[in-house]
C-alpha cells in the first residue's frame, strides 16, 4: 500500500494549519498570562478565548478540506 502523493499546494497549506495552531495557542497563553499579571478585565480574557477558538476552527475546517481532497471522490455506500 503506497500513500496517496501530496501536491506543493496541500504541502504549504498542511504548514500554514500547523503553524496557525501552535501561533494561536501560544499566543492565548501570553494573554491569559498578560492578563493576569497586569489585571486585565474578564472581558479581554474572552477576547483571547474567542480569537483561540476562531483559529482551531479554522484550522479544523481546512483540515477538513484537505483530508477530503486527498480522498477522492466521495464513495457509494
Amino acid at each position: 500500500m503506497t500513500a496517496p502523493r501530496r501536491s506543493p499546494d496541500d504541502t504549504g497549506q498542511m504548514r500554514l494549519v500547523g503553524g496557525v495552531i501552535a501561533g494561536a495557542m501560544l499566543a492565548w497563553l501570553a494573554a491569559n498570562w498578560a492578563g493576569r499579571h497586569y489585571g486585565w478585565p474578564a472581558e479581554y480574557a474572552f477576547l483571547a478565548d474567542l480569537a483561540a477558538i476562531g483559529a482551531l476552527v479554522w484550522s479544523l475546517l481546512v483540515t477538513w478540506r484537505i483530508w477530503r481532497r486527498r480522498d477522492g471522490a466521495p464513495r457509494e455506500r
